[in-house]
This record gives C-alpha cells, structure tokens and sequence, in this order.
C-alpha cells in the first residue's frame, strides 16, 4: 500500500481520534495527520495533541496485523510524543484499516 492509498482508505473507514490531531511521522517517507476535530486524513504537517513516530516497514506490519502496537512501542519501533492516551486508542485505527 502506498502512502497515498493509506491518507484515502483511512479516510473512507473514518480511522481517526475523534476530536483530536494525531499525527503519523514516517521520518523520509512522510506525515499523515489524522485531523480528528475536522474529521480527516491528510498528508500534511503541523501540530497535533499527539505525534507517533514509526517507521513504514513497521507501519505496514502493524496495519497487516503481523506487529502488535504496544510490542513496536516496548521495542522502541514506535514513539509517542504528546499525550499518551491518543496513542492508546491507535489500535482502533488500525482495526477500522482491517475492517
């Protein structure tokens, strides 16, 4: 899947933090902001209440299912900056992916 593919089936299956910005931060290959407060997902930078940090190789692990999030968290795969609990309910997100 490509980035942009990710940015439009997040926002067909509404994959977001409702009321919040969580940006995803894929060092070279980009940023995607899941704008909870304006309900949408763009590629695009700017301040969120969180920001998580991860690798594509190990975003793509973690949507297909083969890497849970609190092991790629644990293993330092995934960093969280900003409030924690947004981070918590990214397993949500990566359920309305699958679904």
């Amino acid at each position: 899947m490509t980035k942009a593919e990710l940015v439009a089936k997040m926002q067909e299956n509404n994959a977001w933090v409702d009321g919040k910005r969580v940006k995803i931060d894929f060092a070279d290959a980009g940023v995607v902001m899941l704008d909870g407060a304006a309900g949408a997902v763009r590629e695009e930078d700017g301040d969120a209440d969180t920001t998580i940090k991860v690798a594509w190789d190990d975003w793509q692990a973690m949507a297909d299912g083969q890497l849970d999030g609190m092991t790629a968290f644990m293993t330092g795969k995934l960093k969280v900056e900003g409030d924690m609990s947004n981070a918590m309910q990214l397993q949500g997100v990566l359920a309305k992916l699958r679904g």
